[in-house]
């Protein structure tokens, strides 16, 4: 048998187990080492492949493919660094709980370690930061090798996808010549044509004796509150809000927790936490004795610190995914159980609270917060906080929200409210860093239409090639481009009280003119003037396709004051009610 009807054989037997999987989406990098994996590939019918030629855009995309589907897509690239400018994206997917499947093509066995082009140590790559990693056999077609290569793929996908989600390496040494032979009848399989071997996943659940024992202690509590972070799953809202409901339970919701936005019930939700926790009468009047968390760990800096100061509460930490989500170690109990379930669970079984005066507290301090935070939208500089209070109104309904890190995020985690037009809110929020941003943000618009990016100018010129999918693939994004020139949070941090080498090693203004990039990509770039431009252009933006690229010009310095200004003037409004509560 010769090389070539091996190699064929071997791959288009994974392939077609991809497929049977779930596989609906592998983006590709060209290389020549992959070149066999890459050529079946785009022989398969069911498959959609996206080419990036740059890697490290090229896992972003995916990761955006991946967290807006919900489900594992495939990555593709060839040996040597290629491989190394996945980690990033691996990373992110790894502490974000996205699926991915991590593709590696690389030399043979006799080709490492003796000075071959492109060979470097690929095993166990990226360390840690995948769930599972397997250097596979060199491609035989035996039936014992088929039935391998087939079992492997079935449980390198299953395991991405088993919660918590996360990436999964497999490592593929090909020999040379690398051109298979693409036959018509490629992908039929005389055995278990339908599947090798289907992984079934079940929810984590806390037997009725550990629900019953929380239920009684939650029901001896009357102050307690709800933290949820960053959530994926579609049923969680109903079942958080009805719990919420029969304890009279606030709850403090996350943007990331898709609470904010939507068709549920939103009268306990509290939206403008980041704001009023900054104050310290408002977090003694508040003193919760109870906290029940769900998700990843808030955005917001004041709602951690508030969390960490109340060491003596009961604090449940309820995660399907099985993790450790306790960074300053609070947690009276870890509770590994799907979040739907559980709310629904201890809805099942906790009294109906007959008093809400713990709840209208919250609710009351929540309001005046809101009324005071309304003179953002009296500024008439283009402001970065006026800029996130307008996208409620501006937003079509149903649309996707991206935001890069840094103030953006913060922005709007103080500024975006509750609101009944359901957009969901996304970020990459596992590692919280800036790369990838417009990568990610491009591969959720695969599956998330009317998708609006936000991002400062640090952030959009680090990621600035990954535009490149969007040229090729026609891909329709709105790009809210926020350009202080340069770090704006570190105009918040300690470092901006030592001003002589701030701007050389923190401000870093790049004095960029991005029109000029925009227009490398095929996209289309306004410049805002003033607010009612602005407002013109997001209602234009509804019919718009390809890229659109909003440039809004911000001062840093302005920013800092004005969110100082707007904080001070909003806490003594607070502790004035606070303290005449409190009489």
């Amino acid at each position: 048998m010769s090389h070539q009807e091996s190699l064929t054989a071997y791959l288009a037997a994974f392939v077609a187990e991809l497929v049977h999987c779930g596989i609906t989406d592998v983006v590709v990098s060209p290389g020549s080492r992959s070149t066999p994996m890459a050529m079946v590939m785009a022989e398969h019918p069911d498959l959609q492949i996206h080419i990036h030629v740059d890697e490290r855009s090229a896992a972003f995309f995916a990761l955006g493919m991946a967290k807006a589907s919900n489900r594992p897509v495939a990555l593709l690239c060839t040996s040597g660094t290629a491989a190394a400018n996945y980690f990033p994206a691996i990373i992110e997917a790894r502490y974000s709980r996205v699926p991915l499947l991590v593709l590696t093509a690389d030399r043979p066995h006799e080709l490492r370690e003796v000075g071959a082009p492109q060979a470097i140590d690929q095993i166990h790559l990226y360390g840690q930061h995948v769930k599972w990693f397997a250097e596979m056999a060199p491609p035989e077609r035996s039936d014992e090798m088929i039935r391998y290569v087939r079992s492997v793929c079935a449980r390198a996908v299953a395991i991405a996808g088993q919660a918590p989600s996360g990436p999964v390496h497999l490592n593929f040494p090909f020999r040379e010549p690398l051109i298979p032979r693409l036959d018509d009848d490629l992908f039929q399989l005389t055995d278990r044509p339908k599947g090798y071997v289907k992984v079934h996943h079940g929810e984590p659940i806390i037997n009725d004796d550990q629900i019953r024992q929380v239920a009684e202690k939650i029901n001896k509590k009357t102050k307690g509150i709800i933290v949820c972070g960053n959530m994926d799953d579609g049923r969680f809202a109903e079942a958080v809000t009805k719990l919420a409901d029969l304890l009279k339970f606030p709850i403090l919701a996350d943007p990331l927790s898709q609470l904010r936005s939507g068709g549920h019930n939103l009268e306990n939700i509290i939206d403008a936490y980041d704001t009023f926790l900054r104050n310290e009468d408002a977090k003694k009047f508040l003193k919760p004795d109870v906290i029940l968390r769900f998700g990843a760990m808030p955005v917001s800096k004041a709602l951690s610190i508030f969390l960490k100061e109340n060491l003596e509460a009961d604090q449940y930490v309820i995660d399907g995914g099985s993790g450790w989500r306790d960074p300053f170690a609070l947690s009276t109990d870890m509770i590994f159980s799907s979040e739907t379930l559980f709310c629904q669970q201890l809805s099942a079984l906790v009294e109906e609270k007959t008093s809400d005066q713990y709840l209208k507290q919250w609710l009351a301090i929540n309001e005046l917060t809101k009324e005071n935070m309304s003179i953002v939208k009296d500024i008439n500089a283009l402001s970065e906080g006026k800029l996130f209070s307008q996208l409620v109104d501006l937003l079509p309904e149903g649309a996707t929200l991206f935001v890069g890190n840094s103030m953006p995020i913060r922005d709007l985690d103080s500024f975006f409210l509750k609101n009944n037009k359901s957009i969901k809110v996304m970020a990459n929020r596992g590692a919280n860093g800036i790369d990838g941003t417009v990568s990610t943000a491009l591969g959720a618009a695969i599956y998330s239409k009317s998708l609006y990016l936000i991002l400062g100018d640090l952030t959009f010129f680090h990621d600035i090639n990954g535009l490149f999918a969007a040229k090729r693939q026609q891909i329709d994004i709105n790009i809210i481009l926020i350009n202080n020139n340069g770090g704006g949070i570190f105009s918040f941090l300690p470092q901006s009280e030592h001003p002589k080498h701030f701007e050389l090693l923190f401000g870093t203004p790049l004095d960029l003119e991005f029109e000029f990039a925009v227009k490398l990509f095929n996209g289309r770039f306004t410049k805002i003037n003033d607010w009612d431009h602005f407002k013109k252009e997001m209602e234009r933006s509804v019919d718009t396709t390809g890229i659109n690229v909003y440039e809004i010009l911000t001062s840093r310095d302005r920013n800092r004051d004005e969110h100082r200004q707007f904080w001070n003037s909003v806490s003594q409004e607070i502790s004035k009610y606070v303290k005449g509560e409190q009489m």
